[in-house]
C-alpha cells in the first residue's frame, strides 16, 4: 500500500472517529479501562517509564498511565479526540499522525501500546514495524484487538450495523481478523517483534439505559461511517434492536466483550 493510500486511510479514520468525540471519550472509551490496566500492569509500567499510546484516542490510557507516573505521548489521526487527550493529560505530548509514520527517534519508549489500532492502519505491518522501530531494546509493544467473536455478544452487537455500511474493498481484514491467536503471533512475529504472551481482558459494555447505549455505540468510527451511508434514524434503530436481548428488568444494559492482547518484547 503506498503512503498516498495510508494517508488517505488516517484522514478518513480521523474524520469518522472524530464526528462524535465527546460522546466517545464519555460514554465508549471507559470501557476499555480494564484492557489498558491490565496491559501496564504487565508491562510493569509506572514512575518514569517512557510510553506511547499509538492511536491514543481520547486519551483516557494515556491519563491511566500519567496517573501512573509513566512520561506520556500519545498520536492519532483525529483533532478531534486529541483535544480531549491534551484536556486530560495536560503534561502529555501529543501528535497529529499516521500510525506508519511515526513522528519519533529510533529507541524512544520504554511501552508503545496499540489499543485496536494498528489492524487499521493503511498498512498494518508498517505500522506495526514502525511501533517495534520507536521501542527501546528490552520494551514492550502491545496489540490490542478483538476477542473470538463466537459467543462474544459485543461481536453481535457489532454484526448488527454490517448491513448499514458499504461494502468493503476486495480483500480488506474484517474487525476479527487478528482475533485467532496463530493470526496475531504471526502478524506480530512478521514485524520484527518477540512475542511473549498473549492474554484476554474482560471489558463488558455498561450502559444506564438505552439512550445512553445508542448514543455509546453511536460513537465508533463505524457507525460514523454507516450513519453517512445508511442515515442515523437506522444505525439507532438498529442499534436498539440488537441491544434489546441484553437488557435487564431496571432498563440498564449489560453486553459482554473480551478483548485479546499480546504483549511483544524488542
Amino acid at each position: 500500500m503506498t503512503a498516498t493510500s495510508s494517508s488517505q486511510t488516517s484522514d478518513a479514520h480521523g474524520r469518522l472517529w472524530g464526528a462524535q468525540s465527546r460522546d466517545w471519550a464519555n460514554l465508549q472509551e471507559p470501557v476499555h479501562r480494564p484492557i489498558y490496566d491490565e496491559s501496564f500492569r504487565r508491562t510493569r509500567l509506572g514512575a518514569g517509564t517512557s510510553f506511547l499510546d499509538a492511536g491514543c484516542g481520547s486519551g483516557l490510557a494515556a491519563m491511566t498511565a500519567a496517573a501512573l507516573g509513566a512520561k506520556v505521548s500519545g498520536l492519532d489521526a483525529s483533532e478531534a479526540l486529541l483535544e480531549i487527550a491534551r484536556e486530560r493529560v495536560p503534561e502529555g505530548r501529543f501528535a497529529h499522525g499516521d500510525l506508519e509514520n511515526l513522528p519519533y527517534d529510533d529507541h524512544s519508549f520504554d511501552v508503545v501500546t496499540g489499543f485496536n489500532s494498528f489492524q487499521y492502519a493503511g498498512n498494518p505491518h508498517t505500522a506495526l514495524a514502525e511501533a517495534g522501530r520507536v521501542t527501546r531494546r528490552g520494551g514492550f509493544v502491545v496489540v490490542t484487538t478483538w476477542g473470538e467473536p463466537d459467543g462474544m455478544e459485543a461481536a453481535q452487537v457489532i454484526a448488527a450495523l454490517k448491513p448499514l455500511l458499504p461494502p468493503p474493498p476486495p480483500g480488506a481484514p474484517g474487525p476479527f481478523a487478528l482475533s485467532d491467536r496463530n493470526a496475531l503471533t504471526q502478524y506480530v512475529a512478521e514485524a520484527g517483534l518477540q512475542p511473549v504472551d498473549i492474554f484476554d481482558v474482560d471489558a463488558p459494555f455498561n450502559y444506564p439505559d438505552e439512550a445512553t447505549a445508542v448514543r455509546a455505540l453511536g460513537s465508533s468510527g463505524v457507525a460514523a461511517r454507516a450513519i453517512e451511508f445508511a442515515g442515523e434514524a437506522a444505525v439507532n434503530s438498529a442499534h436498539k434492536e440488537a441491544i434489546a436481548p441484553f437488557t435487564g428488568s431496571n432498563g440498564s444494559i449489560r453486553i459482554g466483550a473480551t478483548f485479546r492482547c499480546l504483549l511483544a518484547a524488542v
